[in-house]
């Protein structure tokens, strides 16, 4: 499928929304946005995978890296696109696909501007974090992602979120001793055990911390549980599987710490954290960037691949169209609007300085 790079804004997330790209199954739109690319001749276009990097190299003191990923969660009845009132709906449509748009608008349309610019397509981040194109990208070829500023398109509802939370799940376990059930009292039930871990997830409360003046809020939420063996048989185990969602001053370890203390007594095997990031809206090309998006930044209360950019000492902000409580929806939509808005704003910013 051809991408037309002239199309608006709204017609282009369209076409992109229309091109299934759930985690995994990426390449054909991988294929479309890098003929799209190859197409214009002051871009250096590289492939790796299914993540993709285009350059510009007009000489600028400052490069900005914009970033954006190509992959959905799995369809729910919202293919194709359709649009209504002023929205667009369709699955990636908002978690991001018209944030690949803007990407896309201003990759044809930047032919001069006052910063260099970088712009990376990548797979796999609605995923385990191991299958990420954009962390892989980030160990084998770092330079490529090299820069003084990066913003990465994840919808914010135009505005820009600073930094985001960092994310630990894992599996908290409540032992117990196996036994028949007509003669239960000659084991221990695990799956009633379990009650305790879930009365201090009751009980917990979780920070609001403020980092560099933003306010994040914490939490700490059962999102799985497992437990028994067969219908007559007292379990021995019950694993309660928990998400701790973190404010970026803390770091991976000292949020898996936490976890462990607040669930003594009990084992905890931490099974993915990836930690935070902070927001770095003090360094020039931030400010300069927030100031020209206007109105107060605020924390992103969530994990994005901004973190991957922290890690690389790179500043980031989060800044695209659309409202993320609908990300992952089956109505998922995003305004027209904001798409160009989004766009316009970049473009003067990138313009003009």
């Amino acid at each position: 499928m051809e991408l037309d790079l002239s199309s608006s804004g709204a017609e282009l997330t369209a076409h992109l929304v229309d091109i299934p790209s759930v985690s995994g199954a990426e390449g054909p739109l991988a294929d479309a946005v890098v003929a799209a690319l190859h197409l214009l001749p002051h871009l250096a276009v590289r492939r790796d995978g299914n993540v993709i990097v285009a350059r510009t190299d007009f000489g600028r003191p400052e490069r900005v890296v914009l970033a954006g990923h190509l992959d959905t969660v799995p369809v729910h009845d919202n293919l194709p696109s359709r649009r209504a009132d002023g929205l667009l709906y369709g699955c990636g449509s908002c978690d991001m696909k018209s944030g690949v748009a803007v990407q896309l608008r201003l990759a044809a349309q930047l032919t001069s501007a006052v910063r260099d610019v970088t712009y990376v397509f990548y797979d796999c981040e609605e995923v385990e974090a191991e299958r990420n194109g954009l962390l892989r990208l980030s160990r084998t070829s770092p330079d490529l992602l090299m820069g003084d500023f990066a913003v990465l398109l994840e919808p914010t509802g135009a505005m820009v979120e600073g930094g985001c939370q960092g994310t630990l799940r894992a599996d908290v376990i409540a032992r117990g001793e196996r036994a028949h059930s007509a003669r239960s009292w000659l084991g221990r039930n695990a799956i009633h055990a379990a009650g305790g871990i879930l009365d201090v997830l009751r009980g917990y409360r979780p920070r609001q911390p403020n980092v560099d003046g933003l306010a994040y809020h914490e939490g700490l939420n059962a999102v799985g549980i497992s437990g028994g063996v067969a219908g007559n048989v007292i379990p021995d185990e019950c694993v309660v599987s928990v998400n701790y969602r973190f404010a970026p001053d803390r770091s991976a370890e000292q949020a898996a710490a936490h976890v462990r203390e607040v669930f003594a007594g009990f084992e905890v095997q931490v099974t993915d954290v990836a930690g935070g990031a902070r927001p770095g809206l003090s360094e020039p090309a931030a400010a300069s960037f927030v100031a020209a998006v206007g109105g107060p930044p605020r924390a992103k209360l969530g994990w994005t691949d901004v973190a991957r950019f922290d890690a690389l000492g790179i500043p980031a902000v989060n800044f695209g169209p659309g409202d993320p409580e609908w990300a992952h929806t089956r109505d998922e939509h995003v305004p027209v609007d904001q798409i160009e808005r989004c766009e316009q704003t970049m473009l003067g910013w990138l313009r003009t300085g």
